[in-house]
């Protein structure tokens, strides 16, 4: 009888391999690897033909930290991210809260507030460009309605970045929205009745009772949201190229402009995985102590 038992385990834990190993090989040659190989590159000296790289230990960190670049570019994207993840989230729930409700266009308006998800970072890049241009710009002519003054939105320092965080929040809010709605769409309706019945605003209602049931969702988005902050840069190639004077030059920008503009791989592969290292400590403490505070019945 044991022996039977001891066979079925054998053959239950071979299955259970055979199923994990597809995941398992995808993420060692994808994540894993990569990772490690980043880390052992950020630890060697920059090379060439007569200087071969050679082990430094954690030099480049150091001259990361002491680079007044990669102090500008971090608190432009802790700004970036700063602005862009609480609004975004705001405004998909205002969007996706307005789409579930009893509309006679209620398809149109979704589909209005899915748009520019759909279409590429370059194609909206150049689509707000055509906003943003002094003097010929949709902003700078109805500006001029009014008698204000042309304005170099993406070539001054003081708004450069915050033209970027609007194209962002304009492409990301539909995105999020599209999660909201199908969240939305699972609450039980008898849940509105009783809370009729008892008197309860429209508002009482969604703080007491939609919201709560929202926060695995919202939970959800807020890792998204962290981890698009740090990985979307297709329209700062098109729109300012992380200038002027690196006003708008975000981290994954910096790294690649170090890796492939400058051919400094070593203390590309530094700062990569610094910022590999912040979004795991953020990533865990969202889902081991937000994810205590979530509701999900």
């Amino acid at each position: 009888m044991s022996r039977h038992v001891n066979i079925e385990r054998r053959r239950q834990a071979i299955y259970g391999w055979l199923l994990l190993s597809p995941a398992a090989l995808l993420l060692s040659l994808f994540a894993f690897y990569p990772s490690v190989a980043t880390f052992w590159s950020s630890l060697f000296s920059r090379g060439t033909r007569r200087n071969p790289s050679e082990f430094i230990g954690t030099e480049n960190y150091a001259d990361l930290f002491a680079d007044p670049t990669f102090w500008l570019v971090t608190k432009n994207n802790l700004l970036y991210a700063g602005v862009t993840i609480p609004v975004s989230i705001v405004i998909a729930l205002a969007m996706a809260l307005w789409a579930n409700s009893k509309l006679p266009a209620r398809g149109f308006l979704r589909t209005a507030y899915f748009t520019p998800t759909v279409l590429p970072m370059i194609a909206a890049a150049n689509l707000w460009l055509f906003f943003y241009t002094p003097g010929l710009g949709v902003l700078d002519q109805i500006g001029s309605l009014f008698g204000l003054p042309s304005v170099n939105w993406l070539g001054q320092p003081e708004t450069a970045l915050w033209a970027i965080i609007i194209v962002t929040i304009w492409k990301e809010a539909g995105f999020f929205m599209i999660f909201y709605l199908a969240a939305l769409q699972t609450i039980p309706e008898d849940l509105k009745e009783a809370a009729d019945i008892e008197g309860a605003s429209r508002w009482t209602y969604t703080r007491r009772i939609v919201l709560p049931l929202l926060m695995p969702t919202t939970l959800f988005i807020m890792v998204n949201a962290m981890i698009n902050s740090v990985k979307l840069i297709d329209h700062l190639f098109i729109l300012t190229k992380g200038g002027p004077s690196d006003a708008s030059k975000l981290i994954l920008y910096y790294i690649w402009e170090m890796a492939f503009a400058f051919f400094d791989q070593p203390h590309a592969a530094a700062l990569t995985m610094l910022i590999l290292g912040v979004l795991c400590i953020v990533a865990a403490i969202q889902f081991f102590y937000l994810d205590r505070r979530t509701h999900y019945q």
